[in-house]
């Protein structure tokens, strides 16, 4: 029943999680911990940066990790993966046929128009899932931490949007810093 369960949460998301991997993140987390209770949010955050250092859609390596994470079997891994990928591939395979021929009708075009706005507020929930206190400590808590992960939030994000600096290197200074921080 698990693992019904996990492929009816994963196509789920996978057939509307438009915008890629990150916008699945908050649809994923709504199933996988706020709905079912699979993780916690500390280990959906863990899944999540595990996700992002590793090779791949971030959307379908959590998919991955969440369905071993649920179910403690590679199975689970295997049905939550391509639970997640098998509505994209069945509406690819519609949509490839159709959409050439009617690229430049007005109606196709309505709607793309509809959907953009649609996947950059999937893409902005997804950035709020992440801001929360497992990522960025509580002030009451720990002031200390919460500065430093403000000033390395702020860093990333500065140097990556405004100094085009690589996310991988990136990745790679905001660990050696947390290193020698924490």
């Amino acid at each position: 029943m698990l693992y019904l369960e996990l492929f009816y949460a994963f196509f789920k998301i996978g057939l509307f999680g438009f915008g890629g991997g990150y916008a699945m993140l908050s649809l994923i987390q709504g199933e996988v911990v706020t709905r079912h209770e699979w993780l916690s949010a500390q280990e959906f955050t863990d899944i999540i940066a595990i996700s992002q250092m590793t090779p791949g859609p971030i959307g379908i390596n959590s998919a991955t990790y969440v369905g071993f994470a649920a179910t403690g079997s590679v199975w689970g891994s295997v049905v939550a993966t391509f639970a997640v990928t098998l509505p994209s591939f069945i509406l690819m395979l519609t949509i490839s046929k159709f959409f050439l021929k009617y690229q430049k009708h007005p109606v196709v075009e309505s709607i793309f128009k509809g959907l953009r706005p649609a996947i950059v507020g999937l893409l902005a929930a997804a950035a709020l899932v992440l801001m929360n206190t497992e990522n960025f400590g509580s002030p009451a808590e720990d002031m200390y931490s919460f500065i430093i992960s403000v000033v390395l939030f702020l860093a990333a994000f500065i140097g990556t949007y405004r100094f085009k600096i690589n996310p991988i290197l990136m990745i790679i200074a905001c660990g050696l810093v947390g290193l020698v921080v924490y």
